[in-house]
């Protein structure tokens, strides 16, 4: 059965780091893709960025040059390395995963994946 467990959110002041972990069992990366979505209150759950099996990744502007997705497969892990946040990142952080072997990049829509983490809570104030 696959399984996604999120690890690393927390409480975090402007401009500081968290990295995210999506723990991965059941499957293996060399097949799925993986997406970080998030969901503020009283928002709608949206993608932050992903990584295709393949390696190639895919970003939201409102994160671009902040954010990196990265992948360990030895690990069965992806990573979420967030830097500079702000006020407007605080959210629930959940992965997603898809099957994506015959597919040529990873989706950033949350209707593409099947699978879901449980969440992480980052709060970005001071």
């Amino acid at each position: 059965q696959l399984q996604l467990v999120e690890s690393g959110g927390g409480l975090v002041q402007p401009g500081g780091s968290l990295r995210l972990s999506c723990a991965g069992s059941g499957f293996t990366l060399d097949s799925y893709s993986i997406g970080w979505f998030r969901q503020a209150p009283g928002k709608e759950r949206e993608g932050v960025s992903c990584i295709h099996n393949s390696g190639k990744t895919n970003y939201a502007d409102s994160v671009k040059g902040r954010f990196t997705i990265s992948r360990d497969n030895a690990k069965n892990t992806v990573y979420l390395q967030m830097n500079s946040l702000k006020p407007e990142d605080t959210a629930i952080y959940y992965c997603a995963a898809v099957w994506t072997l015959f597919q040529s990049m990873c989706s950033m829509r949350r209707p593409a994946y099947n699978n879901w983490g449980q969440g992480t809570q980052v709060t970005v104030s001071s």
